[in-house]
């Protein structure tokens, strides 16, 4: 004869209250062990990894002169002089100190990278374009019909890129040799020198980086000072 075995209902609580608490303590290790292992195991190994591998790259690819660090070879910046080479237009932004709603005009700031996002039929960007041609055309001497390299007037998607294309530099060649009274061979030559090729003969286009350039640039002429 079966006989029914009466269970205590009390008992049958506390068993399923040990096992959700049992469940709780694994998920709780699990999140601990994940957040220990993606939260500071990984991060410390890949610090470790670029800074004993690729050092200068760990710290953002800075470029000193004399010890002091005037940029980096990865963000761009404006030069003022016409005896530098030019980088890309920028269009980034700043907060206004004025207007806290409003914005201002910024070039190069690496806090705030963006582009216009403004379309090819935009007429403000078009009247942009236009006049920055004009601008690029009278501060290298072209003629009025002489062709523009297209970066040379249009911001980069980031507003920081740091070079130019080498048919944007080699336009300035002639600007720059007159300003610092050289050779247009001698600045041919370190636009040459200063030339990136293709990523791995493939990706991109061959390009120039700006600020290592114009640091070329500089050094030349210190030589040339102390020859004197």
């Amino acid at each position: 004869m079966n006989r029914l075995v009466q269970t205590n209902p009390a008992n049958a609580v506390v068993h399923r209250s040990f096992g959700g608490w049992k469940t709780i303590g694994h998920c709780a290790r699990a999140a601990i062990a994940l957040c220990v292992v993606a939260g500071i195991a990984y991060p410390l190994a890949t610090t470790v990894v670029a800074h004993s591998m690729f050092p200068q790259r760990a710290e953002g690819s800075l470029i000193q002169r004399d010890g002091v660090v005037v940029g980096s070879s990865l963000i761009g910046q404006a030069f003022q002089g016409a005896q530098y080479f030019q980088g890309r237009p920028s269009v980034t932004t700043a907060p206004d100190p004025t207007n806290p709603e409003a914005t201002i005009s910024a070039p190069y700031n690496a806090a705030l990278s963006a582009g216009s996002n403004q379309g090819v039929t935009n007429q403000a960007l078009q009247d942009a374009v236009t006049a920055r041609v004009a601008a690029y055309r009278a501060l290298n001497q072209l003629a009025p019909n002489a062709s523009v390299p297209v970066d040379a007037v249009t911001a980069s998607a980031s507003g920081l890129d740091p070079h130019i294309s080498v048919a944007n530099a080699q336009a300035q060649i002639g600007r720059v040799a007159r300003e610092r009274h050289l050779a247009k061979t001698q600045v041919a030559q370190l636009v040459t020198q200063h030339t990136a090729q293709r990523d791995l003969w493939l990706l991109g286009e061959p390009r120039v980086n700006v600020l290592e350039l114009n640091l070329a640039l500089d050094a030349l002429a210190a030589q040339g000072q102390k020859k004197e």
